[in-house]
């Protein structure tokens, strides 16, 4: 099962909304469904499942169990899970993106306005809904509120009673057809029955989906805080309006899937991530809200394009979201943009590149370009660097000349030793591209010294030049 989990850290001192805490985790179900405008091409996104419910029901030990592993802190308090945990999973060869939505807290807060909240942002954005509620319980006074919001939407609801731990309970089950949201399934989510009859229930009401990708079509995404200027920079490069812009961070909605082609005939798709402002509501540090379908649009893309703000500077969330770029293996661009706002001389450039180095570390492969969507300036360069970063993301070195480097670079750094025992390598081949995998088998796998790979990772890249994309070195023990 494979298996992609991210888990963002939400602290008390962002909550200036009494309602704040709740949504911030929830939020998360927007990376589900990049919403189409009518007209727009959609292109293939996985589904998404929203795990919802009242405190301490037992929404995290269930995601457990489907992801397969121990994601989600589980713990017997309400409030535990104050992190938004996404994940993929597969079932019946059918991939989905999942949600836990943390648990609502209940201190200081109205609760049915949170309950409110979790419900009404599932309906919007997610493909399936699993409604979790207690079978030690009952039937609460909070399960039909949420019962009662669910009525109005069309996507499907799989009600989902926890704690059936043997089957003289599954009698107890009973009671919640008063929900009216059909027939529940009892599960024990510590024990993993009946899990899998929810699994079934989920992929039964999955979204169908036949349309096909176009390989050839270099996808890519821009990420960055809000109101860095990623949609003007769409606008721009469209030479039309295609986005709605404003000044206001976190004016666009929802992401818009847009296909374009160059003077030379590339299709590209250029998927914008949109702001998290819902339902007209305003809240404070929209930055957090961006972050989970910044992710769902780094998982869909080829290449990610990390804006930044020049009058801005970098903050501590560009360095975040771009390290989700990195670690997804996603070609990366630094664009910086309203590149024209700020005052210059003979050396704003390079200090900038180098701050943007000292900041960035990890992203020493990534180009850079100072643009500005307000006069174009430079955003002719972008597609063709676009695709220069997609052909380094593609590129398969043979075997042969790749040892070549690899010895060479043996020759100028002999292999490390450990309590006596030296690394051998052997050969080394390429497994995959996008981004490129390189195995290298060796005598002992824990000798390779992770500065000694990234001796060899910069041979390669010196000998191939993997611009824009990072590379992987595996080590493995020949048999």
């Amino acid at each position: 099962m494979n298996l992609i989990c991210y888990c963002l850290e939400i602290t008390k001192k962002d909550e200036q909304d009494e309602t704040y805490c709740v949504i911030l985790r929830l939020e998360c179900l927007a990376s589900g469904q990049a919403r189409q405008h009518k007209g727009e091409k959609k292109t293939m996104a996985l589904p998404t499942v929203a795990i919802v419910g009242r405190p301490n029901v037992g929404k995290s030990t269930i995601f457990n169990r489907i992801a397969g592993e121990r994601i989600s802190i589980v713990e017997d308090t309400p409030g535990v899970t104050r992190d938004r945990i996404y994940t993929t999973s597969e079932w019946l060869n059918k991939k989905f993106a999942m949600i836990d939505t943390g648990g609502i807290e209940m201190a200081d807060t109205p609760f049915m306005a949170q309950i409110k909240a979790q419900a009404e942002i599932a309906m919007d954005e997610a493909d399936v809904i699993v409604f979790v509620v207690d079978g030690e319980n009952g039937v609460t006074d909070a399960d039909e509120y949420v019962a009662q919001i669910l009525y109005k939407t069309d996507t499907p609801v799989i009600l989902v009673v926890n704690k059936i731990d043997n089957p003289e309970r599954r009698m107890e089950i009973f009671d919640f057809y008063s929900l009216g949201l059909g027939e529940p399934y009892p599960v024990s989510a510590v024990h993993g029955i009946g899990t899998g009859d929810v699994l079934d229930a989920i992929i039964d009401n999955l979204p169908v989906e036949t349309e096909e990708e176009n390989p050839d079509i270099i996808k890519f995404s821009l990420i960055g805080r809000p109101n860095v200027g990623k949609s003007s920079l769409i606008n721009a490069i469209l030479g039309e309006d295609r986005v709605i812009a404003s000044p206001i961070a976190g004016t666009t909605r929802d992401a818009i899937d847009t296909n374009f082609t160059d003077a030379e005939g590339q299709e590209f798709t250029m998927i914008d991530t949109a702001g998290m402002r819902k339902r007209g509501k305003v809240y404070e540090s929209t930055e957090k809200y961006s972050v989970m379908r910044a992710m769902r649009a780094i998982d869909r893309s080829d290449v990610v394009l990390m804006v930044l703000n020049a009058e801005e500077g970098i903050r501590e969330y560009d360095k975040r979201i771009a390290g989700f770029a990195h670690e997804a293996g996603r070609g990366i661009i630094i664009v910086v943009n309203k590149w024209d706002a700020i005052e210059k001389d003979n050396k704003t450039l390079q200090k900038w590149e180098e701050k943007i180095r000292d900041e960035f570390q990890y992203l020493s492969y990534a180009p850079i370009i100072f643009v500005s969507a307000e006069t174009k300036q430079r955003l002719n360069k972008l597609p063709d660097l676009i695709k220069s970063v997609s052909q380094a993301q593609n590129m398969r070195i043979p075997s042969a000349v790749l040892n070549d480097v690899i010895m060479d670079a043996i020759a100028i750094n002999p292999t490390p030793t450990d309590k006596g025992r030296r690394l051998k390598i052997f050969y080394a081949t390429q497994v995959a591209v996008k981004p490129p995998t390189f195995v290298v088998f060796v005598n002992e796998e824990e000798l390779m010294h992770f500065s000694y790979a990234r001796m060899l990772e910069n041979q390669i890249r010196k000998a191939f030049v993997f611009e824009g994309t990072p590379i992987h070195l595996i080590a493995r023990k020949r048999k």
